[in-house]
């Protein structure tokens, strides 16, 4: 069934300029609206908008066909909600959607092929609508957000089990099943770069928590020349990714980056930065690493560079506010969020707005001798860590800012950072996974409240950590397994004769 019809015959427009999809007016005269009639809801938007971003309209002025020179446009088999929707992502809005607006979402972002909503619509999977946005996905082929809601529901495959068994097909249970779930992955903090393949070997290992066996194993050896002392480390894309950082007492700043992926089991070296930087912070959205502040020759920086994953280049974007080292930086709804700190009393988070290369105050937290030192996203919510009373750094505060309300939320207690646990957290669905040497200790999120969950074993490296999440193929599961039973075996073998 066609999507469009229409009832008006003016010849307003002929086509597009290739290359550029631009309506022209046969007068001379460009018309820069459309009317687009869902239902009997009449909509008059930017026709630049709608070709710039969806790619049905798109196709449809590239074609020439006759509805490319109508100033008013049927779509067939949608509902006006959903392009009420649509149009307010085209022009920068985030609305938080629920029930029949997920579907009405979905069915449009499909059928007009809208990568922006369809990115939206990725952003706000959570544990309340996975299973629907999954659902709906699969019935609208909309394979992006499919996929998306799949590797979410694979994470919390534990929780949602029971309910995905009664809403869903037999097939997209199998989907689910068949991807690698999200795993815990550390590795030390002060690893300099390895002059001597002998020396401190252990510790210049990344490890994973097999969280069925309760054991930390080796997933692979860190470049000779990597360091991760004060470097930026990430993950985007489901690779490991070690920017710059120091080595030696005299903090020599480190020239060299690198990328490993799971998919190859194996490191390349990539360019690094314009500007060699330590101490900085790293964080990967949409196929780019974002390297944040920082210092160089003990100096600190406000200077920001963004690294583009496709084409290998850096470049330089909008500055920071003011210089800053060692700033807390998170995602969250698929935004970039940092704190810079006043100390001791005030805490002010600033957003990368990536549309507009700019930094923008989101909101400040004034609270008397405390400011974060680290921050995770977790749904629409940003929870910040901040030392306690009289600079106490083993019994934090937490407070929780609500994107969507721009309100402030206590939680209750104070919180253990036993050897800075909690400035380790990483979310993975609706938990939190926080470590040091004696204990992984995992939090439910729920209702904004941290409740500890359950206990597994430490990370057995001294010192601080770096942990992110990796997916990790089966094979190379398999394979680390084997290699594990061989080790004991032989280390038996050696110790009986």
């Amino acid at each position: 069934m066609s999507l469009y019809s229409s009832n008006s015959e003016n010849s307003d427009y002929d086509g597009a300029d290739e290359g550029r999809c631009l309506p022209c007016s046969t007068s001379g005269v460009i018309s820069a609206k459309l009317t687009v009639v869902v239902g009997d809801t009449h909509f008059s938007e930017e026709k630049t908008l709608l070709i710039q971003s969806c790619d049905y309209f798109q196709a449809l002025y590239r074609s020439g066909m006759k509805e490319c020179r109508q100033e008013e446009i049927h779509l067939q088999c949608l509902r006006a909600q959903g392009f009420l929707i649509t149009l307010g992502v085209l022009r920068g809005e985030m609305p938080i959607l629920d029930g029949d607006d997920i579907v009405e979402a979905i069915e449009c972002a499909a059928f007009l092929q809208v990568a922006p909503l369809t990115k939206h619509l990725i952003n706000l999977i959570d544990s309340d609508n996975c299973l629907l946005m999954y659902h709906t996905a699969a019935t609208f082929g909309l394979m992006d957000l499919y996929h998306a809601a799949a590797l979410f529901i694979r994470n919390m495959y534990s929780d949602l089990e029971e309910e995905l068994r009664k809403t869903l097909a037999p097939e997209l249970i199998s989907y689910i099943e068949s991807l690698a779930p999200s795993v815990f992955v550390a590795v030390g903090a002060h690893v300099t770069c390895g002059v001597d393949k002998t020396v401190h070997a252990a510790s210049r290992t990344v490890c994973y928590l097999d969280e069925a066996g309760n054991n930390w194993n080796v997933l692979t050896d860190l470049p000779l020349e990597a360091s991760t002392s004060l470097a930026g480390v990430t993950v985007l894309d489901n690779k490991l990714y070690i920017i710059g950082g120091v080595h030696g007492i005299h903090k020599e700043v480190v020239d060299t980056s690198f990328c490993y992926s799971v998919e190859n089991n194996s490191w390349s070296q990539i360019a690094s930065p314009a500007q060699l930087r330590y101490n900085f912070s790293l964080v990967g959205v949409d196929s780019r690493l974002y390297a944040i502040g920082g210092e160089y020759e003990r100096i600190m920086m406000s200077s920001v560079e963004t690294y583009d994953v496709e084409t290998g280049r850096w470049a330089f974007v909008a500055h920071l506010p003011r210089p800053a080292a060692g700033v807390a930086c998170t995602k969250a709804m698929g935004r970039i969020f940092v704190c810079l700190w006043k100390p001791m009393d005030t805490t002010d988070i600033y957003e990368y707005v990536l549309g507009k290369n700019t930094w923008q105050l989101v909101t400040t937290l004034i609270r008397q001798q405390s400011y974060g030192h680290c921050m995770v996203g977790h749904k629409d919510n940003l929870y910040i860590m901040r030392n306690g009373p009289s600079d106490d750094f083993l019994r934090c505060l937490m407070d929780c800012y609500n994107l969507t309300s721009g309100q402030w939320s206590s939680l209750p207690g104070h919180f253990a950072n036993s050897k800075g646990s909690l400035f380790t957290s990483v979310v993975r669905g609706d938990t939190a996974l926080t470590l040091n040497r004696s204990m992984t200790l995992e939090y439910t999120i729920e209702c904004k409240t941290w409740k500890p969950r359950r206990q597994m074993k430490g990370f057995p490296r001294s010192g601080s950590v770096w942990t992110f999440l990796l997916r990790l193929p089966e094979a190379l599961m398999l394979q680390y397994v084997h290699t594990e039973k061989v080790s004991k075996v032989q280390c038996v073998m050696f110790a009986s004769n």
